[in-house]
C-alpha cells in the first residue's frame, strides 16, 4: 500500500474514531441507555484506535540508533 492511500485510510480513521466519540458520549449521557450498545461502540472505536497506531508505525520512518 502506498504512502498516500495509507494517509487516507488514517483520515477516515480518525474521522470515524471522533464521530464515535461523540456517539459514545451521546448515548452515555441518556437516561437508561442501552448498555450493551454502549459496549460495542466503545469496543469499535477501540479497534478502530489500534488500527489508527498501527498505520501511524507504517507511516513512520524507522531511525536506526
Amino acid at each position: 500500500m502506498d504512502t498516500e492511500a495509507l494517509r487516507v485510510e488514517l483520515a477516515q480513521l480518525r474521522q470515524e474514531h471522533r464521530d464515535l466519540d461523540v456517539a459514545v458520549e451521546a448515548l452515555a449521557a441518556t437516561p437508561n441507555h442501552d448498555a450493551l450498545q454502549l459496549q460495542r461502540l466503545k469496543k469499535k472505536k477501540l479497534m478502530i484506535k489500534d488500527r489508527i497506531m498501527v498505520l501511524e508505525d507504517q507511516l513512520r520512518p524507522d531511525i536506526i540508533a
